[in-house]
C-alpha cells in the first residue's frame, strides 16, 4: 500500500513538471507543442528577412501571425514568445506586439509593442527539440516587458523573429493543443503581412488564404504555438482567496492520508 501511495504522488509530480517544463514558469498562455505526427501541422509566415522585408518602421515586420488569448481579470505581461519552424543564420531581434479588438479585416488597436534584442539580452531564440518540414523549430522569446491589460478580453500576441539579411524562413507552428496553457478561440487567429498589402489582416482560416504565408493553409490552423508570461505577485493575477484555500486544503489532506497510511503498515 505504501509503495502505491508514492507511486502515484510520483506520478502527479512528474505530470506537473513536464507539463510547466514546456512553457517554463509563470506562464499564463501557451497554446501548445507543435505535433510532427500529425498530417494537419504546418506554419504560417512569421519573418523579417529577405523573402519578405519590413518595408517601414511603422509596420517593422515583414509577416507576423496572431494568436489570441483571454484575460479574465488584469494581468502584467512579463514576457511574450512564438515557437517558429525556421533555417534563420543569424536572427539577432524580434518585433513584439499585443492589441486588443481584432477581427476579420479589422486590426484593431496596440496596447504594446516594440523589439528585444540578443545585445539587449531580452531576446533569445532556442531550439525546442522539436523539427519538421526540413526546418528546426526555435523559441523567440522577448522578456522583460512591463504591460499591464486592465480589460477583461481577447488580446491578440505576435513576436516576429528578425534576420534582415538572411534568405531563410520562418514559421509559427500551428498545435493540437499538447500542453496548452490557458484559454483561446479556436479558428479565430490572424495574418499580416505589410510586404503584401492585399493580404493584410485575414482571417488565417478564411476561404481564400493568403498567398504570403507561403504554406499550405487548406488545413484547420485551430491555434499556434504561441505564449505569454506573466508576473505572479500582481494583484490582477493572483489566484481568487477561495481557490488558495481549496489547494491548501487539499494538499493537507492528501498529507494527512500519507501519514495514517504509513503509520498503519509500521
Amino acid at each position: 500500500m505504501k509503495r502505491n501511495i508514492y507511486l502515484t504522488l510520483y506520478a502527479l509530480l512528474l505530470f506537473t513538471a513536464v507539463a510547466s517544463a514546456q512553457c517554463g514558469s509563470n506562464c499564463y498562455f501557451y497554446g501548445g507543442d507543435f505535433n510532427p505526427n500529425d498530417p494537419n501541422s504546418n506554419g504560417l509566415a512569421n519573418e523579417q528577412d529577405v523573402p519578405v522585408p519590413g518595408p517601414t518602421a511603422a509596420l517593422p515586420y515583414g509577416a507576423a501571425t496572431y494568436q489570441n488569448f483571454l484575460v479574465s481579470s488584469p494581468i502584467k505581461v512579463t514576457g511574450l514568445f512564438t515557437n517558429n519552424l525556421s533555417n534563420f543564420i543569424n536572427p539577432t531581434s524580434a518585433y513584439w506586439e499585443i492589441r486588443l479588438g481584432v477581427g476579420t479585416n479589422n486590426q484593431g488597436f496596440v496596447v504594446g509593442s516594440g523589439t528585444g534584442t540578443i545585445g539587449a539580452g531580452n531576446y533569445t531564440h532556442t531550439p525546442t527539440g522539436r523539427s519538421g518540414y526540413g526546418y528546426t523549430e526555435y523559441k523567440d522569446w522577448v522578456s522583460g516587458l512591463n504591460v499591464v491589460l486592465n480589460a477583461v478580453g481577447v488580446y491578440w500576441l505576435a513576436v516576429v523573429p528578425q534576420d534582415p539579411t538572411s534568405l531563410g524562413r520562418s514559421f509559427n507552428s500551428n498545435t493540437d493543443g499538447l500542453n496548452q496553457v490557458g484559454t483561446e478561440i479556436d479558428n479565430q487567429q490572424y495574418f499580416n503581412s505589410g510586404f503584401f498589402p492585399a493580404s493584410a489582416w485575414v482571417n488565417a482560416n478564411s476561404p481564400t488564404p493568403p498567398l504570403a504565408n507561403a504554406c499550405n493553409c487548406s488545413t484547420t490552423f485551430a491555434r499556434f504555438s504561441s505564449g505569454v508570461y506573466d508576473d505572479p505577485l500582481y494583484s490582477g493575477s493572483a489566484p481568487e482567496p477561495s481557490s488558495l484555500v481549496l489547494l491548501g486544503s487539499g494538499l493537507v489532506s492528501i498529507a494527512g492520508v500519507v501519514r495514517r497510511r504509513m503509520a498503519n503498515s509500521i
